[in-house]
């Protein structure tokens, strides 16, 4: 019996063992990180892209996906990040909740305003966007096309 639990926990896709990842993190963008050579995907929220573009409250144009990269770099600054998850994407991209000093990245990206509730597949940040959204913050201030949206043109 003792063998075949053993075999059984091996043969398990790596998706369903819980991951606890910590360490020195690399900001890829308003929604990835590195740690440690892993893709970390923030759960629950999606962030413009890299080169996604939107207009401030006056209507310039600005590079919304740079501005939440550099946001998300802010809030890591040089603090260890632990990140907690249980499933991959299908990119292999680790899904997952994340810390650094203290701070849920994940609902700060959205309370600032520099990334929104990714409601297809969660809604645990949709009450801090609704707040980010009545207060104008971040990419809330002007207009902007939803990440999703951005992407598929």
């Amino acid at each position: 019996m003792f063998r075949f639990v053993l075999a059984a926990i091996f043969l398990l896709p790596p998706s369903v063992a819980m991951a606890d990842t910590t360490g020195p993190a690399r900001v890829i963008d308003g929604d990835t990180i590195v740690i440690a050579g892993e893709r970390i995907r923030l759960h629950g929220i999606d962030a413009p892209e890299t080169r996604q573009e939107c207009r401030r409250g006056n209507g310039t144009p600005y590079r919304c996906g740079e501005a939440s990269t550099e946001a998300l770099r802010a809030l890591v600054g040089s603090h260890p990040v632990r990140c907690e998850g249980s499933t991959h994407d299908r990119y292999g991209r680790l899904i997952g909740v994340c810390y650094a000093n203290g701070v849920n990245l994940n609902a700060e990206m959205v309370r600032q305003g520099w990334a929104v509730a990714y409601r297809r597949y969660s809604e645990d940040y949709v009450s801090v966007e609704m707040e980010a959204q009545e207060a104008k913050r971040g990419i809330w201030a002007g207009d902007f096309e939803m990440p999703w949206e951005w992407r598929r043109t």
